[in-house]
């Protein structure tokens, strides 16, 4: 059987990768503070007994702070729903920081175990969860095969499938249809999504159009003005903040130049806090951290190197504009941001929000800009009704929340 051939090839290749990498990966924890904070939970050892964990619950793989925020945004609404209770199950330790923050009471926070057969199987003895939720398009051969083997039923939620990852998968199609078709519930954003994963083997009537969960403005925390932001930017000059969100390298002195040459205050959130040291350097030193923040000088860069922050920083925003979509490739979520009723502006590569940018710019909802004079020409020319346009276009995901829920307790 395919299944049973390409878990035996996972299982050889897979540790010997996990052996490989661990010195980069534990280099990588240390530097996002994640040292410490629960490894052998990654082999399935943990610091409460086994009788004091709740069975029955609903167990939510998310990997990283994106995930995590977005799962942390459908166990609030379920809980208000229905009964259950959560374990939450990032891998990343930025996602796991973030998940002991923000995550409400009664949510067990446990990192991902390696996706090896007996520690899924300890993992799941462990919690004996009635649900496995896998956050967007994750697929682990050993989790979804362990959990179909004990009877849990798995489901993936949210699960984009744009059409480059759809060609991408057909190559593998022999190899990952075995697992696609024990997956029991699928919840996708778009029509085209129930297509392409209909087309690689996930049974049809395990598929649900949900609408996008990112983008449903129900129940979604807004950003909020905090005293003691406001309080730093009050120490720049004055002027309307411009804001460039989860950039990558190369960005950030692109987009800061151009704010400046605006008349905008540059604020700039790296996607990976981590990278300060290297933004400091593409910044020539003209910069102030929020990590260690002092009285700014009268041209200095303001760069936001927190985790978990951003929400509530783009409440403070005049514009926004987005990363990962001027030198790199794919871009980031542009709905927070119109949520909170910012205008925003992105670069030309945004392939990972399609269709949503492309409806977005139709409406008059974002402004997409080539080079750097439509940069500074979208800067300082705002289209008309922007704002109100681009909420008209998220309207369609309304009751995204609902509909997972209602997906996964059918």
């Amino acid at each position: 059987m395919m299944r049973n051939f390409v878990l035996l090839i996972w299982n050889v290749i897979y540790p010997f990768v996990v052996v490989l990498v661990a010195p980069f990966w534990m280099l990588k924890m240390f530097r996002r503070n994640g040292w410490g904070s629960g490894l052998l939970e990654r082999i399935g050892f943990y610091d409460r007994d086994v009788e004091f964990e709740k069975s029955g619950g609903v167990y939510i793989h998310a990997v990283s702070v994106g995930e995590v925020l977005l799962a942390l945004k459908l166990i609030a609404k379920w809980k208000h729903e229905t009964t259950d209770h959560f374990v939450l199950v990032p891998t990343t330790a930025t996602g796991m920081a973030v998940a002991r923050e923000k995550a409400p009471d009664g949510v067990r926070m446990i990192y991902a175990p390696l996706d090896v057969g007996f520690l899924i199987r300890r993992v799941m003895r462990r919690f004996s969860p009635r649900l496995v939720v896998m956050v967007e398009s994750e697929l682990w051969p050993n989790l979804i095969t362990q959990s179909n083997r004990l009877g849990i039923p798995i489901g993936l939620m949210n699960a984009r499938l744009s059409p480059r990852s759809g060609r991408r998968l057909s190559r593998f199609k022999r190899f990952v249809k075995p697992f696609l078709e024990l997956i029991n519930f699928v919840g996708v954003p778009e029509e085209g999504d129930l297509k392409r994963w209909h087309s690689l083997g996930v049974n049809e009537d395990a598929t649900v159009l949900t609408g996008n969960v990112k983008f449903d403005p129900d129940g979604a925390a807004l950003p909020r003005c905090r005293p003691e932001f406001g309080a730093m930017l009050d120490e720049f000059p004055k002027g309307q903040v411009a804001m460039a969100v989860s950039t990558f390298s190369g960005e950030e002195e692109y987009l800061a130049a151009a704010f400046r040459e605006a008349g905008f205050l540059p604020v700039i959130v790296p996607r990976h806090a981590e990278r300060r040291e290297e933004v400091a350097k593409a910044l020539d030193g003209q910069l102030v951290l929020r990590s260690r923040f002092q009285t700014p000088r009268e041209d200095d860069v303001f760069v936001i190197d927190s985790t978990g922050e951003l929400r509530d920083w783009t409440a403070h925003a005049d514009v926004v504009v987005i990363g990962k979509s001027f030198l790199a490739k794919g871009g980031q979520n542009p709905s927070e941001a119109i949520l909170a009723g910012k205008r925003v502006i992105c670069g030309r590569f945004m392939a990972n929000f399609e269709p949503l940018v492309s409806e977005l710019k139709e409406a008059g909802g974002i402004q997409m800009v080539g080079n750097r004079d439509e940069l500074l020409a979208a800067l300082k020319n705002p289209l008309k009704n922007q704002t109100e346009n681009a909420r008209k276009v998220l309207e369609k995901h309304h009751g995204a929340m609902s509909r997972t829920i209602h997906l996964f307790c059918r």
